[in-house]
């Protein structure tokens, strides 16, 4: 995270002044596009019952009961990229080389994992609404371009979507180790059945908020986002994870219905509000992320 605050500073600083034979080939490639093609039919079909979800109707169940649910897994992705000499050991945790990336979302898709929306999880936690097998969610934090050239089209290879958890002081900058994506990518992402969701402003410990923070970090990037996407934005990623239940009734009376943490154990009382994701590790190869993804949740 130090690592992405470093990149956050310098877009700041410029703001102010990123021998197989063919035949076997061609049976594997063939092989794989059946299989992706499976996956993909079985993802439209889940993206059809998202879309078939009416959440206003939905009435928010008590604290016990949505913490009875199994939880859904939740991963956590920043950059997608290959690692560089001057990337330090914490820094390359949320740095997933390029490969180590799509063979981990190939690992997913051969798994059998189907990637849900926030409305799913949302009708999940609150009525026991049916989920497709091996559900699981893909979220994206600090607006960073390798995640549209790079991470999106991986994951339209298979059918998945995602949500990329937007940071506002970052849209169209370009760093010194990263570039950040642009009003017109992340409209895009919207368009193509991606969920956007806010991230904050710049990145402040959302457990300092007073005052004038709450305008700053969450009333006037999320109106900056819904007049990128021209949809409501109700999800929400503390940067670092961190969170303080004092907090929680902000986000709700300015219609946030989920937010999401990292590792920590959920709040007893406000679990919506707590939603656990994990983040996968640079470190980590196809078959270590499926461990944990067990693991963890």
């Amino acid at each position: 995270m130090k690592h992405h605050l470093l990149n956050l500073a310098l877009a700041a600083l410029i703001l102010t002044a990123g021998c197989q034979s063919k035949s076997q080939t061609s049976a594997a490639d063939s092989k794989d596009s059946t299989s992706t093609n499976s996956t993909t039919n079985a993802t439209e079909n889940s993206a059809e019952t998202a879309q078939s979800i009416d959440v206003s109707k939905i009435k928010v169940a008590d604290a016990k009961t949505i913490l009875a649910r199994k939880q859904v897994p939740i991963l956590c992705y920043h950059q997608v990229r290959n690692w560089t000499p001057k990337d330090g050991k914490v820094g390359k945790d949320y740095i997933v080389e390029i490969q180590n990336f799509k063979d981990q979302i190939k690992m997913l898709s051969d798994s059998g994992y189907h990637t849900i929306s926030p409305d799913q999880l949302y009708a999940y936690l609150n009525t026991g609404a049916a989920l497709p097998s091996k559900p699981i969610m893909l979220t994206f934090d600090d607006t960073d371009m390798d995640q549209f050239t790079i991470a999106a089209p991986t994951l339209k290879k298979y059918g998945y979507k995602a949500m990329y958890f937007i940071m506002t002081v970052s849209i169209g900058r370009k760093g010194k180790f990263v570039d950040y994506m642009t009003k017109e990518q992340i409209k895009q992402l919207s368009d193509e059945g991606n969920v956007i969701g806010s991230h904050t402003y710049d990145h402040k410990n959302f457990k300092k908020y007073q005052g004038k923070d709450w305008e700053e970090q969450l009333d006037k990037p999320t109106k900056k986002l819904e007049e990128i996407t021209g949809k409501k934005m109700t999800e929400f990623a503390y940067p670092f994870g961190l969170w303080n239940a004092e907090g929680f009734p902000e986000l709700k009376k300015r219609g946030f219905r989920m937010a999401f943490s990292l590792a920590d154990k959920r709040d007893q009382n406000y679990p919506l509000y707590t939603v656990r994701r994990i983040i996968a590790s640079g470190y980590w190869s196809p078959k270590t992320l499926s461990n944990a993804i067990r693991n963890s949740f």
